[in-house]
């Protein structure tokens, strides 16, 4: 039966959730990176949808979007945003809090650069958030931007990555009767705290 130690979980938790993240793609579970990104409009209403992991470094976990999207208004409004990862075929949850910050210019051009031509296109073509007349725009607009850029297509101004700098990580570790593992760290200071939590 799958366990979660204080020791287990070592004093670094990006890098214990590196190691989770491995064994997720070492199982095979399919869309490991997917996980639902929360945030808080300026009315203090909170919004959660789906986004994708597209990178990891030491200072926190990165993804990328339109910035004129409603996240990220609310993201621009409220930079505080929580993630929730769930790999139900290993019963293991990581909840996430932090605050976050618009990456690198460069690493989203870099990034961007990496994405299929129609991808890109898509970042050109799609008004995200808005409300549009018909699917009939989309094409029209598609088809606009595929006519300008033949050679290659530029990184628009309005997208690009974000990264969630964490104070709090929770791993959860299912197990029978509801006796679940739960590990709590918490960035006070300078350092990492480490707690167990009751199911």
């Amino acid at each position: 039966m799958a366990e979660l130690t204080e020791a287990t979980t070592g004093d670094d938790p990006l890098a214990f959730f590196a190691q989770w993240f491995e064994e997720a793609h070492k199982a095979e579970i399919s869309e490991i990176n997917a996980f639902t990104l929360a945030t808080v409009d300026t009315d203090s209403k909170p919004h959660a949808r789906i986004v994708l992991l597209k990178g990891m470094d030491e200072k926190g976990f990165v993804f990328y979007t339109n910035y004129n999207s409603a996240k990220g208004q609310e993201l621009d409004s409220n930079a505080f945003a929580s993630a929730v990862f769930f790999w139900k075929e290993l019963e293991r949850q990581v909840r996430i809090e932090g605050v976050t910050e618009k990456v690198e210019e460069a690493l989203s051009d870099e990034y961007f650069a990496s994405r299929p031509t129609g991808s890109q296109l898509g970042a050109w073509s799609s008004p995200q958030s808005t409300i549009i007349a018909s699917r009939e725009e989309l094409h029209e607009n598609y088809k606009m931007y595929e006519d300008k850029y033949k050679a290659s297509v530029p990184r628009p101004p309005h997208w690009g990555g974000y990264r969630i700098i964490p104070h709090r990580l929770e791993f959860w570790q299912g197990r029978s009767s509801r006796m679940h593992d739960r590990i709590l760290f918490v960035y006070e200071g300078d350092q990492w705290r480490k707690f167990r939590l009751a199911p």
